[in-house]
């Protein structure tokens, strides 16, 4: 299998205010957020990262994306290291995060075509890009209105289309359908999968169950900035189901009763 990801020890703290302290609860100054993690992921599968707020997925996925660099540790995407190459690393991936705010102001059309100019992208190749990814996702009827104006689950589906508007070997996805109807996230998890057939690979990272079951080739479970199992999604639970897995693996983590 073509390796795409390989991270080894990524680990990155932060300091923490007297208000945060008093927040969390506890008096140490500093917090790691991302302790040692180490893992792969491999052309063509969708790989899961799944734990609770906090656990440290967003931070891993912010530095896989070359917005914040680790304080240790390395990674090495499509042959690209993250902190000496995060330029032809940041060509490689497609970052969709729910902090990603698109300027309301701007339309659909102008935003993915911006953000083509911005990759370099081919204009001829960019409006067929545009054509199918609009078509694909009901943007098309929505191209000329400002994204203030748009509903939520529009907002989202731009988004997702602008994050991948370069045609990515890698998408790196942060909670997808947070805050989607169910309608609007059966879209994007059905396009999840059509990624993962046409030969991308998907970081997806996440709290919910049913998506990773019905999505992830194999699991990660983070807890507490550790990685503390990785494994196929089959030979993870075994017989059991995953949030019976994910529960046993937080008591046994944490020492807390659920």
């Amino acid at each position: 299998m073509e390796e795409i990801i390989k991270t080894e020890g990524l680990t990155k703290s932060f300091k923490l205010s007297s208000k945060q302290r008093k927040l969390e609860q506890t008096d140490k100054k500093v917090k790691v957020a991302v302790d040692s993690l180490s893992f792969s992921a491999y052309r063509g599968e969708i790989f899961g990262l799944l734990g609770p707020n906090g656990a440290g997925k967003t931070t891993t996925l912010r530095m896989l994306a070359t917005l914040i660099k680790p304080d240790s540790g390395s990674a090495i995407i499509c042959g690209k290291s993250i902190t000496k190459e995060e330029k032809e690393v940041r060509k490689k991936i497609g970052f969709l995060t729910s902090e990603l705010k698109l300027e309301e102001f701007f339309t659909p059309n102008y935003i993915f075509d911006f953000f083509c100019e911005l990759y370099g992208v081919d204009k001829a190749v960019a409006a067929n890009r545009k054509r199918f990814l609009f078509g694909k996702f009901g943007i098309d009827r929505f191209a000329e209105v400002k994204i203030a104006n748009l509903s939520t689950g529009m907002k989202q589906k731009v988004s997702l289309v602008v994050s991948i508007a370069h045609d990515p070997d890698l998408i790196i996805f942060d909670e997808p359908t947070n805050g989607l109807d169910v309608l609007t996230a059966k879209v994007v998890t059905d396009f999840l999968e059509e990624l993962k057939a046409g030969g991308k690979t998907i970081i997806l990272s996440t709290h919910i169950f049913s998506l990773v079951e019905k999505l992830c080739d194999r699991v990660g479970v983070i807890i507490g900035g550790k990685l503390v199992a990785l494994a196929p999604l089959a030979e993870l639970t075994g017989e059991k189901s995953l949030e019976d897995t994910f529960f046993e693996l937080y008591e046994k983590t944490t020492g807390e009763k659920i």
